[in-house]
């Protein structure tokens, strides 16, 4: 049982350092290139290793073919294995591919049919057996090469290849059922690995596409905050700068000739300086008035976009406008929380009011990392996260409460104390 939950502990290691910290295009390309590895030995086994088991002729030649063949079969699926990433990387466009990096592969290729071919002139084996050598041979190295030359050439070269075949087993099997036989295990041997290859490396590259638009969408997403705070800033700070500028110089002028007035404009400067202060503190916090229901309707608009399953149940009552301030940014905070999560699929927001208090709950699942890291949960620093909205909710008397709540759920509960004439939920 001791060494039972150990190998547990380490599996589930390996689970949180290997797959849960991995985006979901990262999850579907590991799973995609254990596929593959996966494939190639499958084939291997069931077209090579099973049938020569069975199908050899116990004579010492054969037999010793026989062992150089499965050995080459094995071979061949290693450096299958070697070169996978490396192809697929290739093929997304992640890093060129050092030349002569399938010379290998092509070599236990030549190998391995060179054989079946020396096993055909041997009578060593069941015909059919032979066909499905040749197959077993071909796959391997066909999930590499179909990433690496275009369609055209692949299909084209697969097609010389089974001329050659055909014409090669033929010289030990002149029948034309077995040299047809020998041509369609080529052909389908060739348009299985294309197919397999192309098929899942094709998905993985829109994938990947579209994991980029996302991330661009939302570095726009910040550029486009970014100057909406900027606009908000020179309208509070430019005019008042400008104000400031006048009154200092005028009071200057009236200070050179001895007037008593440029004291009272000294003071129409500090005040409007003071002014400027809370007013950048206000632009600085977001203590700008908010719509709920704009807010409600924006965030599922923006999760349903970014494929996440949003469903927002009540509606914004007859609220005081600061109280839907503050529960419109805790909509807003928490929706951004969601988008930076890459393993969200589901949402719900769910906003009640009862017994004079509303109550705005947001929930959603993919919460795989700790309390407060990121992706997780908002950031708590100062002036946003679950800092800014405790404060902005604290200047109309509510509470907020944050955090994981079993599995990989994570809850932000913002609660509001009110007075409403009418609810609509």
């Amino acid at each position: 049982m001791t060494d039972g939950g150990a190998v547990l502990g380490r599996i589930r290691g390996w689970q949180r350092r290997h797959w849960r910290e991995r985006s979901k295009a990262e999850r579907v390309e590991l799973q995609s290139v254990i596929t593959w590895y996966v494939t190639t030995w499958v084939f291997s086994v069931s077209w090579l290793g099973l049938p020569l088991v069975g199908a050899l002729a116990q004579r010492p030649a054969p037999l010793a073919v026989g062992g150089l063949l499965l050995l080459v079969g094995a071979l061949q699926c290693v450096e299958a294995n070697r070169r996978t990433r490396a192809v697929l990387d290739h093929y997304l466009g992640r890093a060129a591919l050092p030349p002569g990096a399938l010379r290998p592969a092509a070599v236990l290729l030549a190998l391995a049919l060179a054989l079946t071919l020396v096993l055909a002139s041997l009578d060593g084996a069941d015909p059919m057996a032979v066909r499905l050598f040749a197959g077993a041979a071909l796959l391997p190295f066909g999930l590499l090469y179909g990433l690496v030359a275009p369609i055209a050439v692949f299909l084209r070269r697969s097609a010389v290849l089974a001329v050659v075949l055909m014409a090669a087993f033929g010289a030990f099997d002149q029948e034309p059922a077995g040299m047809l036989a020998i041509g369609v295990m080529t052909v389908f041997g060739a348009l299985f690995s294309l197919l397999a290859c192309r098929c899942g490396a094709w998905t993985l590259s829109v994938l990947w596409e579209a994991e980029r638009a996302r991330e661009v969408e939302a570095r726009l997403a910040v550029a486009e905050e970014r100057l909406r705070f900027g606009r908000d800033l020179h309208d509070v700070v430019g005019r008042n700068l400008a104000v400031i500028a006048l009154k200092s110089e005028l009071a200057v002028q009236l200070a050179r000739r001895g007037r008593p007035e440029a004291v009272e404009q000294m003071i129409e400067v500090q005040r409007i300086a003071q002014e400027s202060q809370r007013e950048v503190r206000e632009v600085v916090r977001g203590y700008r008035k908010a719509d709920l229901a704009i807010e409600l309707a924006g965030a599922q608009g923006v999760l349903s976009a970014a494929g996440i399953e949003c469903e927002v149940r009540g509606a914004a009552a007859e609220l005081a406008p600061e109280v839907q301030s503050a529960l419109g940014w805790v909509v807003r905070e928490a929706t951004t929380n969601v988008l930076r999560h890459g393993d969200t699929r589901r949402c719900a927001v769910v906003l009640t009011v009862e017994e004079g208090r509303v109550v705005l709950t947001v929930e959603n699942d993919g919460a795989s990392a700790p309390a407060g890291a990121e992706g997780s949960a908002p950031s708590d620093a100062g002036g946003s996260g679950l800092a800014g909205l405790r404060e902005r909710l604290s200047a109309v008397g509510g509470t907020l409460e944050a955090g994981r709540v079993g599995g990989d759920l994570f809850r932000v509960v913002a609660e509001v104390p009110v007075q409403v004439r009418e609810v609509t939920a």
